[in-house]
């Protein structure tokens, strides 16, 4: 099994428009191979720099599907308006990707 997350930081005041993108879009994830299941995660806020830490938490049966997924018609698609809310964000998005050592 494989996860792959997605940090964002997100600007005080933008979190319902950054939340709606993520409930409005059309990623095809259950067409893919392998894919699992999707949570987006609402984290911490850090009054000090202004933004709330958000999570984008995908489950794959493999590192190979999930790598299939980013090279598909499907994430192109996905993905093609993700710049378009970039005044919403503290940075850039960072990637984690972990294989699972040991399951519940």
């Amino acid at each position: 099994m494989y996860i792959a997350m997605n940090r964002f930081k997100v600007q005080n005041g933008s979190e319902t428009a950054f939340e709606d993108v993520w409930k409005n879009r059309d990623s095809s994830l259950n067409e893919m191979k392998g894919f699992r299941e999707f949570h987006l995660l609402r984290g911490p806020v850090n009054e000090a720099e202004g933004y709330t830490l958000f999570a984008s938490h995908t489950v794959w049966a493999s590192q190979d599907d999930f790598v299939a997924w980013t090279k598909s018609e499907n994430f192109r698609n996905a993905h093609k308006n993700a710049g378009s809310s970039k005044a919403s964000y503290v940075g850039h998005p960072q990637f984690e990707g972990f294989s699972v050592v040991e399951g519940a």
